[in-house]
């Protein structure tokens, strides 16, 4: 029993007791380039979102005028996921940071 407790103190006074480590920006080559391609990856993603509500709107609304029920719900489907998709890209970066500064209060 006591060669347990000594092998945990030995353990504890090994292990560092504060560990900070925050995001670095200068930590790699290429996170310049990396920014730029995610925030082109957000332009695409925002304009598939437009260019999904169109369609989504045009399926819906020739659904509706043809007396077709399954398809003006498939494109009132289209037109919801569209907007959704188009609010989760623009407000990706501000969930990363509220998720990130809540990351941080865990202690």
């Amino acid at each position: 029993m006591l060669a347990v407790l000594d092998t945990l103190t030995t353990i504890a006074v090994v292990l560092p007791a504060n560990v900070d480590i925050t995001p670095n920006d200068s930590g790699l080559p290429g996170i310049a380039a990396l920014r730029t391609v995610v925030g082109a990856v957000m332009t695409i993603g925002l304009i598939l979102s437009v260019l999904a509500l169109i369609v989504s709107a045009v399926v819906w609304g020739f659904g509706s005028n043809s007396s077709n029920p399954h398809l003006a719900s498939r494109g009132k489907v289209g037109v919801l996921i569209s907007c959704g998709a188009a609010i989760i890209t623009g407000a990706s970066v501000t969930l990363i940071n509220f998720f990130w500064n809540v990351g941080q209060t865990v202690s």
